[in-house]
């Protein structure tokens, strides 16, 4: 077994995701789901009844140059799949608990934020009335809870933890880049679909590295079985 032509063959990253994919499945999307629902409940409750003034977050020089661009709803809302996918590959006990602790505070300090300081955005000169796939969003969102984007703070949080996971499989550069990629453009259309502006995104990307590497940190610290 010791001689190169005597190993086994690495088992390819997509062959280990469709592994990692299948353990404890239904557990996985049951705490996924339930998690969801309870953030969503909490988001609207402080959405809708807001405790103190509502602050508008100004515009930059950078929302200027993003212009409104329609096309990017699927962008911004692929974010729901985008997030599921790492609790989905885990296969450590230890870890996927300790995941869904994380995503639980990164949650709590977002959704505390906005009730002590509840943001919004500037209206925007858009007539919603010629793009009606906005309809739905601008009906439930209203374009508050802004500062930070808790949007771009799981979009990143995701995006670190999947780099780790694809680097653990053997992933290549390119599908760890075609991670990345997924995540800025999640990060561009909270802008372009002028739910956020560039102030919200970068505090919701400080917030959602911060927790993800804090985390990761403290993983290193405490290993379990399958850290690397």
């Amino acid at each position: 077994m010791d001689l190169p032509h005597k190993r086994p063959p690495e088992v390819g990253w997509l062959h280990q995701a469709g592994a990692r994919l299948l353990t404890w499945w239904l557990a996985k999307m049951i705490g996924t789901t339930l998690g969801m629902t309870v953030f969503f409940f909490v988001y609207f409750q402080l959405l809708r009844h807001p405790l103190y003034p509502v602050t508008t977050v100004p515009l930059t020089a950078v929302d200027r140059l993003v212009g409104f661009w329609p096309e990017a709803l699927l962008l911004y809302f692929s974010l729901w799949f985008y997030v599921s996918l790492a609790p989905a590959l885990l296969i450590d006990r230890r870890e996927l608990v300790s995941y869904g602790l994380a995503a639980i505070g990164l949650s709590v300090i977002g959704l505390g934020i906005f009730l002590f300081w509840p943001t919004a955005v500037p209206r925007p000169e858009v007539d919603w009335s010629q793009h009606p796939a906005f309809a739905f969003l601008k009906s439930v969102d209203a374009s508050g809870n802004a500062c930070p984007s808790l949007h771009v703070a799981f979009a990143v949080f995701t995006a670190v933890w999947l780099e780790r996971l694809l680097r653990q499989m053997g992933a290549g550069r390119l599908v760890r880049a075609l991670n990345w990629l997924w995540c800025l453009g999640i990060l561009y259309s909270t802008v372009a679909s002028r739910q956020h502006v560039s102030l919200d995104v970068l505090a919701g990307a400080v917030l959602g590295a911060t927790v993800a590497v804090v985390h990761l940190r403290l993983l290193r610290v405490f290993p379990g079985p399958l850290q690397v």
